[in-house]
């Protein structure tokens, strides 16, 4: 079988995509068996151990709340024989008043006689009739009173069984939100590297949760409609067998109906997810290579591919549709045809052998009907519990795991006297979290007590995973570490950490008063001992200033503090634990010269008689340090004093030259812009600080990168300042800092959309919509009808005529048969019209929603929220989920509409009184429905926010664990995180009260309900002579149309999320693109030469606004001319092509193209005239023809013209050697091909548009020599006649360009050709001479 299911429930068929998980067992047999084991794994907790913190307490509550659901899962069995009676003294005074209607019969000694035969001769003829004993309204009375105290029970029952199921789980789950917390803050940070915080933050709150549904209500609610079901089939087999059995023998047809329609949707959901898994699979190769769809073109090109694909998915999804039309159809055709055959058999053993009574019948029928509808109500509760045991895994599976370093454990000795020596003796290291990355490599040092060392050495060399195993966050794979002479593994921790203060690069402060963070270095301190501390890291006087003093909240992360605030009161943090030690981790890296000076001066003073070990990338800090260790692949491989260091020219001789150049062109720049705004004086100094911040940024980052190899410069211009450290500081480094939205951040909230827009997309589908109307409203009007031909049934057995009474049954009975066949075709026709207007809804919308996406400018896919994977999930579900706001949304409203009118418009007509009566009884039915799930989800909500401040610590202790566990604070935060506790806990016991109320009165409503209308009913037949069967008529046509409207409003959940959904995707087609590759507008000119000038620009990436990219870039090139940049990494070579494309538009100055401002010109017609070959070149996944063809969207390329640019790049020949040639596929992003093939493709690529300016952005760095020689020929050809810029970090390839820019930190500092710029003996001459590559 091609494709195998697997179905997770049948909830909602279908409604959500998850209800199966597909494969196709051909070719991912090896993922599907995985996903079977991860299946089978995941869920290893049994239901019964999941209770296993319940103490007696809790063990008794839920037994008495289990005997309450068993008790009341008997009461509407109990109703059934109180109604059986009930219907037989309706029908037993029916039948007295027809015999006493006769005139020549007359009632005596409470037998109806005729009137002219003695007693004799009428006890001869059989008259047994009883009469006159009847009292219907004192009979009407009695049962009225039995269902108020069946009603009454059903309360108090279903209050005490969910309010004590409630309680009880709460209790427990008070308890293992505790446990787990508490063993989450002992985990060893290894652990932590090896699991997100955001996941662990959602397995606080979600995964807890679900083990909460599957041990609170649900199981009092499941016991309940169990027992129900058990004993309505006990009902059925004790008060006759027969008619049971045959009930029971039809419905396996039903079953059979449900198993087949389960299959099929599966399967056709796996089809449709297959065949939009396609055009997903396009949307996300499209987005993931946005950059070079733009500047090829393509995407008029891209949306018609994607169009394609979606056309199967939308067939199968309509096929869906029909056949899930078709069985619910089938369905309801058997449903209608048991009560056909129930009705006609159950009649005829009334009727012809008088083995029942007619009660009996309704005993039986509904006995087996409400076993049957419970257990299908019951099975929800299933679902509950295998997510509860899924969730449960996870955490009990920590809740008993052991850490590797237990931070609580009181083991380990204490020494006396510490000196602070620190040993490395040959240590290995990897991350738990990448065991394959050799960190540490036989790592051998000794840090002498008292003095400062000094780490440096390119990033990822060791040194912060050095610092770590000193603070014992990790323990070494091999080898040890000692403190004077005592391996720490022998230590305790907590009285280890104590002797530790560290200081890091970006400092982590927690949301309380600075007094307070201050006091986290150690619990017990005085106000003084704090102020002595804030006096030495110099923070004393600016805290002074502050309105507040040293009771100022610092907000978030220490949001509201600069950056020098944070860092200096994270060093009175580390220095009021007095400690032996002092770690100082880039300790002023992130700050300007004004507050580096101050924190340095600090550091300077506190370094004294303290064993220091710090890390820093600028000189100025480590110069004075006693000893220098340099750090290269996780050795020490050099240590002495910085003379020393610079005479062995090693790393450290390295690190130093590169920065002190880069310092002086730092220098001459500001200096200019001194005398620039010089009038400007305050804001000089301002800019000039925050200006040199980022700057001395981008030294940093220059200083790491021309370690480590040649980073491509694409993927450094993007990931900008994301440090390239591992592991540095703690994961919120980034976020906290430049104030970056975390991922965990939800969509900013969108207003729900209007139905009326959502429907205007819809609105070519009308004819299939009225249709589909049509259908849902007959659809609703036969639920009624079923309550006009069951309340013609009981009138029968009233009738005192035999063979008229058997042909009444027969009728009826066909009718039933009728009713089935027309719902049959009006679900078919239903179920096929809103799929087709549906899926083709979708379809529009997620073309319309692609096209968007396309055509917004680059800028906008930078935003982490627009990542590839996140469009397409968008692109997904958002348009499938608006589905649900117009076709079968619609039929269910039409269908919930006719339904409740039908219903009332029969029962006014048959007895307004009495509707009148009963109509009462619906507000209080449907409210005690709205009642429930409003209660929930008020609940939900309420639950929500009060655990919001809990997980508001959980949160900020899980991002801050390194900080936290740096301090020893582990303790504190969870007596927090437990206080925190107590309010949701106290909710939840309330909440179980009400809860529990509101269960029970909306069980007993019905109860009620019935007693007034039956006990109105009784007085209504007595005194105005209405027809008994006109009561059961009226009171079962009004009650299915209040289902009816109850499940019209479950459906409600999905409306919304339907226009949450529309409501997002109207929000991207309505954005408007800051660069418009759609719009017509912009100038565009005949004789387009490729004149191109660069003045005065300045650049920031819109995700980093504060990191100046381009600083006043000033450069031209002639028509024809190439003009080649080169500089380190991140200096604005890439960045400046970027503009040319329009990618982005200058923040200032201007890019000028054949004098015109790139800003004003049309873009499609700008992007037709660049070609352009990046380093790793994007090919898509077709034929090496088509992504030649690529280039060039605008018109049908020719083969020859193929053929033509292939030879130019050196192509024709390799192709040709393929075994098919042209119409080799490349592979997804061209992984078929080497390196130096798809770099040729990409030269054909942009050779066939024939432009006039080529940009080449390190087009043969990532080759071989071989490769590039050959494809350096092609280059040189490609140029001929054209503008290039060169972006290139090999001197040979640029040698023979007409201009050569020197470019550092965003603008050029020299240029000229290679002869002048040699001869100028200034930065390019020492590039050359050294012969170090420029990165």
């Amino acid at each position: 079988m091609p494709g195998s299911v697997k179905l997770r429930s049948i909830k909602k068929i279908g409604h959500e995509n998850n209800a199966y998980e597909f494969s196709d067992s051909s070719e991912n047999n090896g993922i599907f068996e995985s996903k079977k084991k991860k299946k089978d794994e995941a869920i290893r907790i049994g239901f019964f151990q999941l209770f296993r913190f319940a103490t007696c307490t809790e063990i008794l509550m839920m037994l008495c709340g289990s005997i309450c659901a068993v008790v009341h899962g008997a009461a509407q069995p109990l109703m059934l024989l109180v109604f059986g009676m009930l219907t037989d003294t309706f029908i037993a005074y029916d039948i007295e008043l027809q015999e006493l209607q006769d005139p020549q019969k007359h009632c005596q000694n409470n037998t109806v006689v005729w009137r002219n035969l003695s007693s004799e001769e009428n006890f001869e003829m059989n008259m047994t009739t009883s009469c006159g004993l009847l009292d219907i309204e004192a009979e009407m009375t009695k049962f009225a009173y039995y269902y108020v105290a069946i009603g009454a029970g059903v309360f108090l029952l279903g209050y005490v069984q969910i309010c004590l199921w409630v309680m009880s789980a709460a209790r427990q789950i008070q308890k293992i939100r505790k446990m787990y917390f508490r063993k989450v803050m002992r985990m060893e940070i290894g652990w932590f590297d090896c699991n997100s915080v955001g996941e662990l933050n959602t397995r606080m709150s979600d995964d807890i949760n679900k083990i909460n549904d599957a041990i609170a209500d649900q199981v009092g609610i499941f016991i309940q409609r169990f027992t129900t079901f058990i004993c309505g089939f006990l009902v059925g087999f004790v008060r006759g067998w027969k008619l049971t059995m045959v009930i029971v023998a039809a419905s396996p047809l039903i079953g059979l109906g449900a198993a087949l329609m389960a299959m099929f949707v599966a399967k056709l959901t796996g089809q449709e997810l297959q065949a939009y898994a396609k055009a997903g699979a396009v949307a996300d190769e499209v987005l993931s290579s946005i950059r070079t769809v733009a500047a090829f073109g393509g995407e008029k090109k891209e949306t018609e591919r994607y169009d394609r694909n979606l056309i199967s998915a939308q067939r199968w999804g309509i096929r869906k549709g029909l056949i899930m039309g078709f069985f619910t159809g089938y369905m309801w055709f058997i449903i209608f045809l048991c009560y056909a055959l129930a009705f006609w058999y159950g009649s005829s053993l009334v009727v012809d052998t008088d083995e029942y009574s007619p009660g009996t019948l309704l005993q039986v029928f509904f006995g087996v009907l409400i076993g049957a509808l419970n257990l299908g109500q019951a099975s929800p509760c299933l679902q509950a519990f295998a997510s509860g045991r899924g969730a449960a895994t996870t955490i009990f599976e920590t809740i008993d795991r052991e850490p590797e370093i237990d931070c609580f454990s009181d083991a380990g000795y204490k020494l006396d006297k510490i000196k602070g020596d620190i040993e490395f003796h040959n240590v290995t290291f990897h991350y738990p979290s990448r065991p394959e990355v050799k960190i540490l490599d036989q790592l051998s040092m000794l840090i002498k007590s008292g003095d400062t060392t000094a780490f440096v050495g390119p990033s990822g060399a060791g040194k912060s995973t050095a610092v770590q195993l000193i603070q014992r966050f990790y323990d070494p794979k091999e080898g040890m570490v000692t403190l004077d002479g005592h391996d720490i593994r022998g230590l305790n921790i907590q009285w280890l950490r104590s002797l530790i203060g560290i200081v890091e690069q970006e400092p982590i402060l927690f949301s309380t008063t600075i007094a307070e963070n201050i006091r986290y270095g150690r619990g017990d301190v005085t106000r003084d001992d704090i102020e002595r501390a804030a006096k030495e890291a110099n923070a004393y006087n600016f805290i002074m200033d502050l309105p507040q003093k040293f009771d100022t909240l610092v907000g978030e992360g220490g949001g509201q503090m600069s950056g020098g605030q944070k860092q200096r009161i994270a060093i009175a943090r580390a220095l009021v634990r007095n400690p032996r030690i002092l770690l100082l981790d880039m300790a002023t890296s992130a700050l300007d010269n004004e507050s580096e000076a101050v924190v340095q001066e600090a550091l300077d003073k506190v370094r004294l008689g303290r064993t220091t070990i710090s890390i820093a990338h600028r000189l100025s800090t480590i110069k004075n340090a006693d000893v220098i260790v340099g750090f290269e692949h996780g050795r020490a491989v050099e240590r002495g004093k910085h003379d020393e260091l610079l005479q062995r020219k090693g790393v450290y001789f390295t690190l130093v030259t590169l920065q002190s150049q880069g310092d002086k062109a730092l220098n001459e720049k500001a200096r200019q812009m001194a005398e620039e705004v010089q009038e400007l004086e305050e804001q000089s100094l301002f800019r000039a600080g925050s200006y040199r911040a980022s700057l001395r940024a981008s030294i940093r980052q220059r200083s790491r990168s021309q370690l480590s190899g040649v980073i491509p410069e694409a993927s450094v211009s993007i990931a900008g300042e994301l440090r390239l450290r591992p592991y540095s500081g703690s994961v919120s480094q980034d976020v906290t800092s430049k104030g970056v939205v975390p991922e965990e951040e939800e969509e900013e909230p969108v207003e729900p959309a209007p139905v009326t827009r959502i429907l205007k997309y819809n609105a070519p589908e009308w004819p299939y919509m009225l249709f589909g109307t049509f259908g849902a409203a007959i659809n609703g009007g036969v639920n009624p009808m079923y309550s006009l031909l069951f309340s013609q049934i009981l009138g029968t057995f009233s009738m005192l005529d035999k063979d008229e009474q058997k042909r009444e049954i027969n009728g009826i009975c066909l009718f039933f048969v009728f009713l089935g066949l027309i719902s049959f075709f009006t679900q078919l026709l239903q179920g096929y019209t809103f799929s087709k207007s549906g899926e083709l809804l979708t379809r529009r919308l997620r073309r319309l929603g692609f096209q968007a996406m396309l055509g917004q400018e680059t800028g906008w896919f930078d935003d982490h929220r627009n990542s590839p994977g996140a469009l397409t999930t968008r692109l997904a579900t958002d348009a499938s989920q608006v589905q649900g706001a117009t076709g079968s949304q619609i039929g269910m409203i039409v269908n919930s509409m006719t339904n409740v009118g039908v219903a009332i418009i029969i029962s006014f007509y048959f007895s307004w009184k009495l509707s009148l009566v009963i109509l009462c009884f619906l507000p209080f039915l449907a409210l005690s429905g709205g009642f429930q799930a409003q209660m929930l989800t008020g609940f939900a909500k309420q639950d929500k926010e009060a655990m919001e401040t809990a997980g508001r610590i959980s949160g900020e202790a899980l991002n801050n664990i390194r900080t936290i566990a740096g301090l020893g604070k582990e303790k504190t935060f969870v007596e927090m995180y437990e206080a925190q506790l107590e309010a949701p806990y106290k909710a939840a016991i309330k909440k179980a009260n009400v809860y529990g109320v509101c269960f029970g009165f909306s069980q007993c409503v019905v109860f009620l309900a019935n007693s007034a209308s039956y006990r109105f009913g009784g007085y209504l037949v007595s005194e105005e002579g209405l027809h008994f069967s006109y009561v059961f008529r009226v009171i079962s046509a009004i009650v299915t149309s209040g289902t009816a409207l109850g499940r019209a409003s479950s459906y409600t959940p999905d409306y919304a999320k339907a226009k949450i959904s529309a409501a997002r995707f109207f929000q991207l087609l309505d954005r408007v693109p800051k660069i418009n590759v759609y719009s017509k507008e912009g100038q565009q000119w005949e004789n387009f030469r490729g004149e191109i000038e660069f003045k005065d620009s300045m650049f920031t990436y819109p995700t980093r606004p504060d990191i100046r990219v381009l600083n006043g870039l000033n450069v031209s090139v002639k028509p024809g001319q190439t003009l080649a940049f080169v500089g380190s990494s991140g200096c604005g070579k890439s960045t400046s092509i970027q503009l040319l494309e329009r990618f982005y538009d200058p923040d200032e100055g201007k890019v000028l193209i054949d004098g015109h401002d790139s800003t004003k010109v049309n873009v499609s017609f700008l992007r037709s005239k660049i070609g352009i070959v990046s380093q790793e070149p994007i090919l898509f996944d077709c034929s090496i023809a088509e992504n030649i063809k690529y280039g060039d969207n605008m018109h049908e390329v020719s083969m020859s013209q193929v053929l033509d640019a292939a030879k130019q790049a050196q192509l024709h020949d390799f192709v040709m050697s393929l075994p098919e040639k042209y119409d080799t596929n490349v592979g997804s992003q061209g992984s078929q091909l080497s390196r130096g093939q798809k770099q040729r493709i990409a030269i054909a690529r942009a050779i066939i548009r024939d432009p006039k300016i080529l940009l080449l952005d390190e087009a043969t760095s990532a080759l071989d020599t071989e490769s590039e020689k050959t494809v350096q020929a092609a280059l040189d050809q490609a140029r001929q006649g054209r503008t290039c810029i060169v972006i290139a970090h090999r001197l040979s390839t640029i040698q023979n360009s007409n201009i050569i820019a020197v470019m550092s930190r965003g603008y050029v500092i020299e240029k000229g050709g290679h002869d002048e710029l040699m001869a100028l003996k200034g930065a390019y001459y020492k590039l050359v001479t050294t012969g170090a590559p420029i990165s």
